[in-house]
Parts: C-alpha cells; structure tokens; sequence
C-alpha cells in the first residue's frame, strides 16, 4: 500500500474546500493517506477555517502568490522521505472512492512520474485534460477550426478531445494541474514548479521539465475525478492570463523563429474569435499586443 499526502491550493475557496476535503477518506481506499495540506493564498474568506475544522495543515503563503508558488510551501510542509506520492488538487475537485490507488500503481511502473485521473464535469460528462504537446502546426490548426474540432482529428490539436482516447490509459506530454499525483523521486529531480506563470503553464512547464529528464506523464481512466472548474472560459482577465502564458512558455523553450510563429499562429485564431464577438478573446488579443506581453498579477 502506496502512502501519499494531498497539496490543495486555495484562494477564496470555503464554497468547494469542504466538498473536496470530505472526500478524500473515500479517495484513499487502498491507499495510505499520509497527510493534508492546505496551502492558502491569502484568502479573504472562511477557506482557512474550513480547512481547519477538516483537520488539515495550513500552510500560509502570505499572498495572492499563484498556484505554483502555493505547491511549492505545499510540498516544503512535507516529509518527502515518508512518501511515494504528492497528489496536487484544485479545492474544486471531488475524489471518487478509491481513486487514488491506481494512479499510485501507475507510479510503480519505470519511467513514469506523473500520473493524472479521468476527469469528469459534475454532471457526469468528459472533462477533457489530456494535452499533446504544443506545436506552431497545432497552433495553426486549432486557430483554423479551434481547439474542440482539432482535437478530435488524429493528432492536429493540442487539447485531446476524442472520448476514445480517455478510455485507455496511456502517456502525454502534459495534463491540466487540477489533479495531479508526482511521485517522489520527481519532486526531488525536477524541483520547484515555476512561481513565474502565477496561474496556467505552471502544470505545462512541469510536465516538459519532467519529460526533460526521463519522466512520462500518464494517464490513468481507473481513477475518477470530479473537477468544477471552467473559470478561464468565462473570465476575460483568466482566459488572457491563459493565452499569454503558453505563449511565454513555447518561446520559452524553443528557437527565437518558432516562437514568433507560435505567437502569430496564437494571436490569429484569437483575433478571430474576437471579431466573432467573443469577449474572452479580446482580452487575449489585447494583452498579447501589450509590449511586455506579461501578466504579472492576479485578479484579486
């Protein structure tokens, strides 16, 4: 039996913490649940309190710092030495019952250091998680016909939304951060997450600095997870802060030409959609455009 300790970031969070804390009991069947950590960032509301009545440890980052930077006092609050897993959650995650075996099993296995659960909407339905990884081609063709439909087309978008390919379990270049268990051994090899994203890339650059070093990403369909989520698609200033991250990320790690082609291919398929009347991506195109093209701030 695999014993693992659960990081979950907050900020804001008392309406979902407590769904989230409850079912962890159930999630550890099968498992040794070693440990809780909440780690808050500065929230204005109960997130704290609920936390404390569940009997986790706070950990308190001080400020609005990101998602990454909360991880990173998670991850400082344990004993590594006494694990096998760090399972990071979003505080609007629900555990399915015995979920969190299998993604230790798939631990187990050489190579693989990341394991990621299949992710569902409250009702029921896909969630889809699953990302190959970026190229100015996926880049081009979501822009073309967006990310739902290229994703659906052998491999041409980044997004994986084919429901066939969340029947089986198998490797991919990186997942959303939402609910994600690392094994040790890749805490200790990788390091910190990149506090430098704030939100949305940090889970991206993790993944590829762990493939950097030998470690797969896989994906596991036995294990079940509930996710709310959906703040980006609504939100102008969180879709813009998406946008321009994983754009900072690719020219991050490539060549000064393919990472302006990455920007153009990026900006276009926001432009359309813009002129098309979406107010999401016209906060994209606006905050791409910027100069520093760097959002350094979280909406408070």
């Amino acid at each position: 039996m695999g014993r693992v300790a659960v990081v979950i970031v907050t900020y804001n969070s008392a309406s979902v913490l407590g769904g989230c804390l409850g079912s962890l009991e159930r999630g550890a069947e099968g498992a040794e649940l070693a440990g809780v950590v909440v780690a808050d960032n500065a929230s204005k509301d109960d997130s704290v309190a609920v936390a404390e009545r569940a009997g986790a440890t706070v950990v308190q980052v001080g400020r609005n710092a990101g998602y990454a930077a909360a991880i990173n006092a998670g991850v400082a609050a344990l004993d590594l030495d006494r694990l096998d897993g760090v399972y990071v959650l979003n505080p609007d995650c629900r555990l399915r019952p015995g979920s969190i075996a299998p993604l230790l099993a798939c631990l187990r296995e050489p190579g693989r250091g990341i394991a990621v659960p299949h992710m569902v909407n409250p009702d029921g339905t896909l969630q889809p998680s699953l990302r190959r990884a970026p190229t100015v081609g996926r880049a081009l063709v979501e822009a073309l016909v967006g990310g739902s439909l290229a994703g659906r087309v052998g491999g041409l978008g980044e997004l994986v939304t084919d429901p066939r390919d969340y029947a089986r379990p198998g490797a991919y270049s990186w997942a959303t951060g939402a609910a994600m268990l690392l094994s040790t051994r890749v805490i200790r090899e990788v390091g910190a997450w990149d506090e430098s994203f704030l939100l949305y890339s940090e889970e991206t650059d993790y993944c590829l600095r762990a493939a950097d070093v030998g470690w797969t990403t896989w994906y596991e369909p036995a294990s079940v997870i509930e996710h709310i989520g959906g703040d980006s698609g609504v939100n102008p200033t969180l879709a813009a802060l998406l946008v321009v991250n994983k754009v900072r990320l690719y020219r991050r790690r490539h060549r000064r030409a393919s990472g302006a082609a990455y920007f153009l291919a990026v900006l276009a398929g926001e432009a359309v959609r813009a002129l098309a009347g979406r107010r999401t991506s016209r906060a994209c195109v606006a905050a791409l455009l910027r100069p520093s093209r760097r959002m350094t701030a979280l909406p408070q």
